[in-house]
């Protein structure tokens, strides 16, 4: 894979730190770096002593998340929207808007109340980290988690001294016991972008994706044929996080050109507004296609799209409808990038004004009951009759969704917002669902409801092949925790039988019930014939030797 050279445009800061360079430059970015040092898993964070705990200078509480001003120093907390001293800090103080997060060194605005991204800051992290490490006696990093291979190949897109970046690079040391698996990397937040974060990582780890980039089988060169005049390369920029997830470096990568990449593809949604994950889900694989399923001239009409984005997460629906006057049954089909699913609620404890009781108790749903509701018959009303090729007459009829043909990677996608027309308003359903790891869609699947629907009788059926693998695993799941307008998206991807929680740039280990215990929005599960063949562990991989960095990563490619 060939180095990158896009012209880039850094996505726009907010005003507040545009006054700040304005004003003091890049002094306190300066003064920072002295400050800086290289935390777990090549994380950086400000240098602060052991014995001391950061205190809050408003209120000398040491709960919640901790941020230094750039002008004074002054360390404030911010607890929730309620409890946030960095805004009164900076109300206080005049041009005293721009912070460092203490624990991600990340900048901070007191005033938007949320991270900006500033590639000026991203350098002199960076080079803070590549420049002050300690050399070891053969010349490297001691201490380093840095690998030159096929996936080595990065444009940094920074101004600063890359010789002395190249100079550093060293073969990975033996793994200990606390060292993650290859290819798990944190994602900094670019400001509001946990949406894209949490997709990103599941979308990095889905088998038949992962396999698809890492053997090159997208190449800016030899496969775009993208001119001046067009939008950047979706895939290209996926391509390039591919290849940064996967060198081996631990510490936290910026997404920025991606993210500007994607507000091209989708200018309604180009803001620093939080988005929807489910929504940039659907435009991400949208943007894939655009690009290589328009490329690909051997696809006819009447063939299906063989676009990486389709032959991955590609399912096709089928959509009954019975007429109830004398069964007549006609029958259509749609293609699915994956499957919405209702919380299984029962009538008498939904409420359409979003009215509860204190102290009620939610119940709980499940992965299997909400599948049983997306495939049951519904009976369509009197509004909604449809017209019978046999009656030859509008008549009452029933609906019945089954699934005609399943993905390889299968994507569930939970409907947990949802509108009142009475009150006109949204809001979030908080209700648990507990989910398997182990899957099987065989009850779901069009052939065992039109068995189902006929009694189990023995006949033939249309498509109906032997050799379909029905049985999948989950490999991540996306979830949602707080309310609508202010929420935040975290990714528990499953490596190794090991689950690892994704928080923007922070990674750790969870156990499972954890898992079970979260408000899952998307789930992604691989078929299980796919997920064995790709379940080497990487994580305990030797590293290619520097004489030979193009040969493939065992298991990947």
């Amino acid at each position: 894979m060939s180095a990158r050279n896009y012209s880039f445009t850094t996505p726009k800061p907010c005003k507040h730190l545009v006054d700040y360079k304005l004003k003091h430059g890049l002094k306190g970015y300066n003064l920072i770096q002295d400050s800086l040092i290289c935390g777990p898993y090549g994380t950086s964070m400000i240098n602060k002593p052991k014995s001391e705990i950061p205190r809050c200078s408003f209120c000398s509480g040491y709960n919640g998340r901790f941020y230094m001003c750039l002008i004074c120093s002054s360390v404030t907390c911010r607890i929730a929207s309620e409890s946030n001293h960095t805004l009164l800090h900076s109300e206080s103080n005049d041009s005293h808007e721009i912070a460092v997060d203490i624990e991600r060194a990340e900048l901070y605005c007191c005033v938007c109340c949320d991270q900006v991204y500033d590639p000026e800051f991203d350098k002199a992290v960076v080079c803070k980290k590549m420049m002050g490490l300690p050399e070891n006696g053969n010349g490297g990093i001691e201490g380093g988690e840095f690998r030159l291979s096929k996936r080595k190949r990065l444009d940094f897109g920074a101004d600063f001294d890359l010789k002395s970046v190249k100079r550093l690079v060293l073969r990975k040391k033996q793994r200990s016991k606390s060292c993650f698996p290859l290819g798990l990397r944190g994602l900094n937040n670019l400001g509001n972008t946990c949406f894209m974060n949490s997709v990103l990582q599941a979308l990095l780890h889905a088998p038949p994706l992962r396999n698809y980039f890492l053997s090159d089988k997208h190449n800016h060169e030899r496969c775009c044929r993208k001119s001046s005049s067009d939008k950047l390369c979706l895939p290209c920029d996926i391509d390039v996080i591919f290849s940064a997830v996967f060198s081996g470096d631990r510490s936290p990568y910026s997404p920025a050109k991606f993210l500007y990449s994607w507000w091209q593809h989708s200018e309604n949604l180009a803001s620093y507004e939080q988005q929807d994950a489910h929504e940039f889900f659907i435009s991400v694989l949208d943007g894939i296609h655009e690009k290589l399923g328009k490329a690909s001239h051997a696809i006819k009409d009447k063939e299906d799209c063989q676009c990486i984005a389709h032959r991955v997460f590609s399912g096709l629906l089928r959509s009954d409808l019975t007429c109830t006057s004398c069964g007549f049954t006609s029958s259509t089909y749609d293609p699915c990038l994956d499957i919405s699913l209702d919380l299984n609620i029962s009538a008498s404890s939904s409420s359409s004004d979003f009215t509860s009781k204190p102290n009620e108790t939610i119940p709980v749903s499940t992965l299997a009951g909400s599948l049983d509701l997306f495939t049951r018959p519904e009976k369509l009303g009197s509004d909604q009759k449809i017209y019978c090729e046999n009656c030859r007459e509008k008549q009452n009829a029933l609906k019945q969704m089954s699934i005609k043909k399943l993905p390889l990677v299968l994507c569930l996608h939970i409907k947990r917002f949802e509108h009142s027309t009475i009150r006109k308003m949204s809001r979030k359903i908080d209700r648990h669902l507990q989910f398997p790891f182990s899957l099987d869609m065989n009850p779901y699947l069009s052939s065992s409801i039109v068995k189902k629907r006929f009694g189990n009788r023995i006949f033939s059926f249309e498509g109906d092949e032997l050799d379909v693998s029905t049985e999948f695993e989950v490999f991540a799941v996306v979830t949602h925790s707080g309310m609508l307008e202010s929420g935040h998206y975290v990714t528990y991807l499953r490596l190794t039988n090991q689950w690892y929680r994704c928080d923007d740039a922070w990674i750790t280990e969870v156990d499972e019930e954890v898992v079970r215990a979260s408000q899952c929005y998307l789930m992604f599960y691989v078929q299980k014939v796919i997920c064995n063949k790709g379940s080497d562990d990487m994580s305990c991989q030797p590293v290619l030797p520097l004489a030979d960095p193009f040969v493939p990563i065992a298991g990947y490619c």
